[in-house]
C-alpha cells in the first residue's frame, strides 16, 4: 500500500444540495464538516466517523434514470454506498415515508446468520444498502490474501 494512504470521500451530485444534506444528516448520522464556497455554488462535506461525502450540485445535464434493486450493473457506475445498523426495520421505521425502498429486506442466514439488508434510494435517486448482521470470515488477512 502506498504510505499514508488511506479512505477520504465519496462525491455525490445532488438536485438539491439541502435535500441531500438533511436526507443522510437524519437518517445516517453525519454532521456538517466544511462548506466550500465557490461563488455561485458550494461543495458541502459531510462527516461520520472517519466517513465523509462530499454535496455538489448537480450540473444542468438531464438526469440519469434511476437505478432499481442494489443500483446500477454498468461498468464504471457506483452500485451502492451502504452502512451498517443494529436493526433493518428499526431503521426502516425511523425513515417512514421517506424510505423508498428498491430491494428488500432480505435474509442472508444461509450465509450468515442474522445477516439481513436492505437497499432504499436517496433524493437524488442513489441506492445506498443498510445491513445488519454482517461478519467477516476471519480466514482472509488484512491484505485479502
Amino acid at each position: 500500500m502506498a504510505a499514508g494512504l488511506r479512505w477520504s470521500h465519496v462525491g455525490l451530485n445532488c438536485t438539491d444540495q439541502k435535500t441531500t444534506e438533511e436526507f443522510y444528516t437524519r437518517y445516517f448520522g453525519f454532521t456538517r464538516a466544511r462548506v466550500v464556497d465557490l461563488g455561485p455554488t458550494q461543495i458541502v462535506f459531510l462527516r461520520k466517523g472517519d466517513a465523509y461525502l462530499e454535496l455538489f450540485a448537480a450540473g444542468e445535464t438531464e438526469p440519469a434514470r434511476p437505478a432499481d434493486d442494489d443500483g446500477p450493473q454498468a461498468p464504471g457506475r457506483m452500485r451502492h454506498l451502504a452502512f451498517q445498523t443494529d436493526s433493518v426495520d428499526a431503521f426502516l421505521a425511523e425513515l417512514g415515508d421517506a424510505a423508498e425502498v428498491t430491494l428488500g429486506p432480505l435474509d442472508f442466514d444461509d450465509f450468515i446468520c442474522g445477516w439481513r439488508t436492505v437497499w432504499v434510494r436517496d433524493p437524488d435517486g442513489v441506492i445506498v444498502e443498510v445491513s445488519q448482521g454482517y461478519e467477516d470470515d476471519g480466514t482472509h488477512d488484512k491484505d485479502g490474501a
